[in-house]
């Protein structure tokens, strides 16, 4: 008989690695750029402003080309959460299968996911032209609004049938998936969000403290 499966999910940006890609992908503009793009990914991280409201809009500011989306997949590994790794392997040894959710881009996640041996990664496909141009993202994508990471969950639990569920984040949308799951834990290592420190069942500030919330 196999053993049932248990998922752990991760947020990406300001959880698994110490940045927000989406700025750094604002800073390469410079400072001006920058400061604005910083200002929105606050508020709608703070849950002042929907997803949706600031999700195009940065990118559209932005216009990122394919090379700076492949430097920030090489910073995503070079400001990995210090703990992450140890922490995977100890959830791995318990039957936890760790995969990444997040409102950020595939492209430049899938490095860190495969420094971290992770499997799935569920996030938002940027597209660009021949000659690495900014092209667009996928505007389906359900992380690209609000309650799009619960719906994500819905469709893994649906395919998958875990016996159970924790999510790991963040920021407001992170937070939006404790209905869907059995554990949301808080993470303040970064950036110490008070709606979230408020609501989430639990909240940590290391990764490593997470495996013990789980026995």
């Amino acid at each position: 008989m196999s053993t049932p499966l248990k998922l752990i999910i991760f947020d990406c940006d300001s959880t698994l690695s110490a940045i927000e890609g989406i700025d750094e992908l604002g800073r390469v503009r410079g400072p001006e750029v920058f400061a604005r793009v910083e200002a929105m990914t606050h508020d709608a991280m703070n849950g002042k402003l929907a997803v949706e409201a600031v999700f195009g809009e940065r990118l559209r500011i932005i216009q990122p080309r394919a090379a700076d989306v492949a430097a920030v997949g090489r910073q995503y590994v070079e400001t990995v959460e210090p703990t992450a790794v140890a922490t995977l392997a100890a959830l791995r040894a318990t039957g936890w299968t760790p995969m990444i959710l997040s409102g950020g881009f595939r492209n430049a996640i899938r490095p860190l996911a495969d420094y971290l041996g992770i499997a799935r990664v569920e996030a938002v496909d940027l597209y660009f032209d021949a000659t690495g141009n900014y092209a667009g993202f996928d505007e389906a994508y359900p992380t690209t609004r609000s309650g799009g990471k619960p719906e994500i969950i819905r469709a893994l639990k649906a395919e998958m049938k875990p016996a159970r569920v924790v999510m790991v984040g963040d920021g407001a949308s992170d937070l939006e998936t404790t209905p869907e799951v059995d554990l949301f834990v808080g993470f303040g290592r970064y950036v110490a969000r008070e709606k979230v420190r408020k609501q989430a069942a639990a909240f940590v500030f290391s990764l490593d403290e997470i495996p013990a919330l789980l026995t």
